[in-house]
């Protein structure tokens, strides 16, 4: 934290809180880094306030890198870099990097077609 920043402490709604979290999850941001965009976007000093809906979520690509891949799951890179190594995980090796569908990673997860 640098001497300009500034504490901030709110209370969400469980719902939005939870939002948060699987935004935050789901992109690899990191919350203050969807909050601080969120303020930026829509409090802007040139603009002035926008009014109306603030949409933290963003647009997930449908093919992830390895990174994009853990932080999704919630695990280390390197984690799940030995299990795709192995051909367990649902994904290609294109020259010395790993690409992966979001699709086949939940679907992976959550092999029973009931809960899709």
């Amino acid at each position: 934290m640098s001497r300009d920043d500034v504490p901030l402490y709110v209370r969400l709604p469980a719902d939005q809180a939870q939002l948060l979290d699987d935004v935050a999850g789901s992109t690899g941001q990191s919350k203050r880094r969807l909050v601080e965009d969120a303020v930026r976007q829509h409090l802007a000093v040139d603009d002035g306030l926008v009014v109306g809906r603030a949409a933290l979520r963003e647009d997930v690509p449908e093919v992830l890198t390895l990174e994009e891949a853990a932080a999704l799951f919630r695990v280390e890179a390197a984690a799940l870099l030995v299990i795709a190594e192995r051909g367990e995980l649902p994904g290609q090796q294109i020259g010395e990097q790993w690409r992966f569908s979001r699709t086949a990673l939940l679907d992976w997860l959550d092999p029973d077609p009931e809960h899709r």
